[in-house]
């Protein structure tokens, strides 16, 4: 038998509004009893009384047994999640930042109040991945987790090499439709698919890490130098979070751009598309497809999680506290393109194995190996404007 769920929902933007169409559409155990939102004045879909701009309401409301968090504030979102939990409240959440910045945290937290947090819809949008990390992998050894987590970056990218659009355009493009924001910084400059990869990595291997110990560079430097030079090697550039078992029982996380060949599942992943390969010792190679931004994708992961809390589900954190042995590295060697104006940069990161180098007045770049720890300690300069650096596949 199912449990009955009274929701107090925190946002009614693209996915609150995108999870009330899909629940209106549904005969679930279930009642929205009141609605948090931030501008009272703005114009509501549903009736007026089912708004309130009082989390109080909502969070000290005995009635209301589950919390459903889908607003952009980061630590908002958590003050009223790790309230929510302490009250007694289950929570569903789609904040990835959030849930990446204090994962431990809440984990403790449902620990001590025997509360539940889920947060399928914080990771790729309708693809279920988290709940497969957790448990169809549960006793399985990874070899890797990789893939497009990021809708924004992967839609300017397939603009730029399928229909030639340069970088401005393409992100105005984006921005015009809503899958940028104003400030896309979080999105092309790998910040988001870095959060999002934080978050599987702890169901993956069992590892909680800081998002700022994890590399990210993004696109944002991308000129139509480099995808010439991609589309003459027959490369797609894709921007590529990856989790990686190496060595004895090491992982590494990076977010960098990458150049893959047809032959990558990533390749012919477009548009606002997300793309998940989980590479398993036993099940080998699978593939998880699906789209990662919008209401009703998002809105379909958040109303399975709610769904499932019907019947008391909760992460378990197997390999957390199981505590496998994994350890997070920086000590792994990446071959990559690298786009630079300054001679001064080579020396910096260390270059070993060089195995290509073009010079010319307005070009240059060298294909070769680099440590990760040599790619982190310089990631403010790999973000400037004259640089770009990928992993080649």
């Amino acid at each position: 038998m199912s449990n009955k769920l009274t929701i107090g929902l925190f946002g009614f933007g693209v996915v609150g509004q995108g999870l009330n169409d899909i629940i209106q559409t549904k005969d679930l155990n279930l009642e929205i009893k009141k609605i948090a939102i931030k501008n009272p004045e703005k114009k509501r879909s549903l009736p007026e009384e089912l708004f309130t701009t009082d989390a109080s309401v909502i969070l000290n409301d005995p009635e209301i047994n589950t919390v459903v968090e889908l607003i952009n504030d980061t630590e908002a979102a958590f003050r009223i999640v790790s309230t929510a939990l302490k009250n007694g409240k289950n929570v569903v959440s789609a904040s990835k930042k959030m849930i990446a910045l204090h994962l431990e945290e809440l984990l403790h937290l449902q620990e001590e109040y025997g509360t539940s947090l889920l947060y399928e819809g914080a990771v790729c949008g309708s693809i279920p991945i988290i709940r497969n990390l957790e448990e169809y992998y549960d006793n399985e050894l990874l070899y890797s987790v990789r893939g497009i987590f990021n809708g924004s970056s992967n839609y300017i990218l397939s603009k730029i090499f399928n229909e030639n659009l340069g970088y401005d355009t393409a992100l105005k493009q984006a921005q015009d439709l809503g899958f940028a924001e104003t400030d896309p910084i979080s999105d092309v400059g790998g910040f988001d698919p870095k959060y999002k990869l934080v978050i599987a990595a702890s169901h993956a291997y069992g590892i909680i890490t800081r998002p700022e110990d994890v590399l990210n560079i993004g696109i944002q430097t991308l000129s139509a130098r480099d995808i010439q030079y991609a589309r003459e090697k027959n490369y797609k550039i894709k921007l590529v979070p990856t989790a990686l078992e190496f060595g004895e029982r090491q992982v590494v996380l990076y977010v960098i751009p990458k150049l893959i060949r047809s032959d990558d599942f990533l390749y012919n992943v477009e548009n606002e598309y997300n793309g998940v390969i989980v590479q398993a010792a036993f099940a080998d190679q699978q593939f998880f497809f699906g789209k990662g931004a919008g209401g009703h994708p998002t809105g379909s992961a958040v109303l399975s999680d709610i769904a499932a809390l019907r019947y008391g589900y909760k992460y378990e954190y197997k390999k957390y506290r199981n505590n496998r042995g994994f350890v997070q590295s920086n000590d792994y060697t990446l071959k990559v393109y690298f786009r630079y104006e300054d001679d001064s940069l080579i020396e910096k990161l260390n270059f070993k194995e060089v195995t290509e180098r073009f010079y010319a007045p307005d070009f240059k770049y060298i294909i070769g190996n680099v440590e990760l720890s040599d790619l982190i300690a310089n990631q403010d300069l790999l973000n400037n404007d004259g640089i770009f650096i990928a992993e080649i596949a």
